[in-house]
């Protein structure tokens, strides 16, 4: 996969860590692999999996200077007879903890951009990062700008009846807009119903280049970079032709 990946033009890969269990296996196949960035966290969709003790390991792994990013950390209030006050702790304990290393986040929200955002601004958390497989508003996305954030798209602007979401993927500025497979989820269109991968990620950039009839080369460069840019990666782009 990770081959396919890299010959498709995949420059990189930023891997979450969802729950503590998978923490270990991510840092070490990113420590052996230069192409691959760790993003811890806890994903608010997994609190039976989480306890306080882990949130001390995530400090530490937060100062420790091997990682790129929190991620996924959020709200997810589409999901029922979830726990919306233990969601809430475990977001705020990990934005402090961001805070405090000054890493960018990767954010999940879900049916929550107004609490998400409200918890941003209480919290004045301003080390930005990128709100991931973005499904809100136009306006909820400006919102997200404005605290320092980019907006991540994926598979689901490949179809074609994703009517709203592929017309924010028009109106925002290119340097706000960043892209993603979210593998092994939202697998574009042409993938349905199979497990999705980073390899597709090129099939996510067609689409944006219909949507916005822009050059697919234009768009790569532009949506890497902004990658690079608030994940602060240290990537050198491949010169374009």
């Amino acid at each position: 996969m990770l081959c396919r990946s890299r010959n498709n033009g995949v420059v990189a890969q930023i891997l979450p860590g969802v729950c503590r269990d998978w923490w270990p296996h991510m840092l070490s196949l990113c420590s052996r692999t230069p192409d691959l960035f760790a993003a811890p966290g806890l994903h608010p969709m997994y609190l039976q999996k989480h306890s306080p003790p882990h949130l001390d390991e995530l400090r530490s792994l937060a100062s420790s200077g091997t990682i790129v990013a929190l991620g996924e950390i959020g709200l997810d209030y589409y999901i029922r007879d979830i726990d919306h006050s233990q969601q809430q702790y475990y977001f705020e304990e990990q934005l402090d903890i961001a805070k405090e290393s000054d890493l960018p986040i990767l954010l999940h929200a879900r049916k929550a951009h107004d609490q998400v955002q409200a918890t941003l601004r209480r919290k004045k958390f301003n080390s930005g990062g990128i709100v991931h497989a973005f499904s809100g508003s136009l306006q909820q996305a400006e919102k997200y700008l404005q605290l320092g954030f980019k907006i991540s798209f994926g598979g689901t602007i490949t179809y074609d009846r994703s009517t709203k979401i592929r017309a924010v993927a028009l109106r925002l500025p290119l340097d706000e807009i960043v892209l993603e497979t979210d593998a092994p989820d939202i697998p574009p269109a042409a993938h349905h119903g199979q497990r999705n991968s980073p390899e597709y990620l090129p099939l996510i950039l067609d689409s944006l280049a219909q949507i916005r009839s822009e050059s697919k080369a234009v768009l790569a460069q532009l949506t890497t970079a902004n990658a690079i840019e608030i994940l602060r990666l240290d990537i050198i782009l491949p010169t374009q032709e």
